[in-house]
């Protein structure tokens, strides 16, 4: 595979890392009183090549609203353009080289326009029309762009749901003042078709399994209250149950969730008032909810959006790249439960900012876009990251022995014991209910 490396992380080829142990204190990272210092650019392990090996993303996996990727990791949708004139743009990642079509019409689409790519190539669109809410489906036919129509949904508010795991249907939320309503909107029989609606408000959305039947929601109840994530089982009508719950009056959401390993990626107030915090569980485990004080940054924002797939009930070892936004711009961290750093940096130049997956293999792959290279994606392997321990470090710390007993591979537990509530299973998938001494 010929790569060629570009100029976009430390300039001596390191990454940074935050070390966090308990009894250490807060971490901090260089920079102005408004907020964390993104690494500097130059020379990295990023490298720009070939599309290959780029399938199996994470199904649920968070990404940028300007940039979708398939759950296959086959395609990814955008819409690109300058100004007014913004239109559909698809790219195909599993090729010799990642390229991109553009998927124009007759006039330009609404920025607020939604764009969700299926695995057989097609590109479904969201418009706004007043009330309602129009889907098609985008496809190429030689120099112009095909479109197939599927419907409206009308709705105050309506958005797409991350990629069904199938690659085949997809979804949307509507939420309303007392309930939330669910939406196939793409892969049915007779256009957008409504399957449930839950009591309350939710938001997020996250698939629990590969055949796109557990939709995790994070809900705000009728009357209000704590937010809770729930898990809903499509198959069974919208069947509503508690998914997550730290603590009763707790904010708790679901950011990220893997199927193979059963890794949750959490963001919670429990361990302190007016103190989210980002933690890591176990689906179906009893364990506790662990929050790493190497993922808590001063005045920067980390939310996780891939999880390394195919590490089946191994979620220690699940290699997990976050968005880390401060003040100074949006960077990249890489980390796993099983270690005890965080890994900072510098993304590639034109980064689609929140946008990218793990293959298989443990390489984080990231889309970027710059004047010389519209349709680029450069790589870093898990192994090299991890591996760097001389690296210049943008927040430091100093390694001390834990304060308390240490959870799964040496990641100290933040004081928070609270358990994890066990999920429901219908789908017959509780291969880690039993993973008591490995958390």
């Amino acid at each position: 595979m010929t790569a060629c490396a570009i100029e976009t992380a430390a300039e001596n080829g390191a990454v940074a890392t935050t070390e966090g142990t308990e009894g250490a204190g807060s971490t901090e990272v260089p920079g102005d009183a408004d907020g964390a210092e993104v690494p500097e650019a130059g020379e990295s392990a990023w490298v720009a090549g070939s599309g290959a090996d780029t399938a199996a993303g994470p199904a649920g996996a968070a990404t940028d609203p300007a940039f979708t990727i398939a759950a296959d990791g086959t395609y990814g949708a955008r819409l690109a353009g300058t100004g007014d004139a913004v239109y559909p743009e698809r790219w195909t990642l599993d090729g010799p080289e990642p390229y991109a079509v553009p998927l124009p019409l007759d006039q330009p689409e609404e920025r607020e326009a939604e764009v969700l790519p299926l695995s057989d190539g097609r590109v479904l669109i969201r418009r706004r029309v007043a009330e309602r809410h129009t889907f098609s489906l985008l496809y190429p036919t030689g120099p112009a762009t095909g479109e197939l129509p599927l419907g409206a949904v009308t709705a105050e508010e309506l958005r797409l749901l991350p990629p069904s795991p199938d690659g085949v249907r997809a979804y949307a939320l509507a939420p309303g003042e007392r309930s939330t309503g669910i939406w196939l909107v793409a892969g049915g029989a007779f256009g957008p078709e409504h399957l449930a609606d839950v009591p309350g408000r939710c938001s997020g959305g996250a698939w629990l399994d590969r055949a796109g039947r557990l939709l995790a929601l994070d809900r705000r109840q009728p009357d209000g209250g704590p937010v809770k994530t729930v898990a809903v089982d499509l198959a069974r009508g919208g069947e509503v149950t508690p998914l997550l719950q730290i603590t009763e009056d707790s904010d708790d959401r679901l950011l990220l969730a893997d199927a193979d390993s059963g890794l949750l990626m959490i963001r919670s107030n429990a361990p302190g008032p007016g103190d989210d915090r980002l933690g890591w569980g176990v689906l179906g485990s009893l364990r506790p909810v662990r929050f790493p004080e190497s993922l808590r940054l001063p005045d920067a924002l980390v939310t996780p959006f891939a999880v390394q797939p195919a590490q089946v009930l191994m979620p220690e070892t699940c290699a997990v790249a976050l968005r880390i936004d401060g003040a100074a711009g949006s960077w990249v961290g890489v980390w796993r439960p099983s270690g005890r750093r965080l890994h900072q940096l510098a993304p590639p130049e034109g980064w689609l900012a929140g946008a990218g997956m793990w293959s298989r293999d443990g390489v984080l792959q990231l889309p970027y876009v710059t004047r010389s290279m519209p349709c680029g994606v450069a790589r870093a392997a898990a192994s090299e990251v991890f591996a760097t321990e001389s690296a210049e470090t943008f927040a430091h710390g100093t390694a001390t022995e834990p304060a308390q007993p240490e959870a799964a591979g040496g990641e100290p537990c933040e004081g928070f014991r609270s358990p994890l509530v066990r999920r429901p299973v219908p789908l017959q998938q509780a291969p880690l209910s039993d993973r008591s001494t490995r958390g």
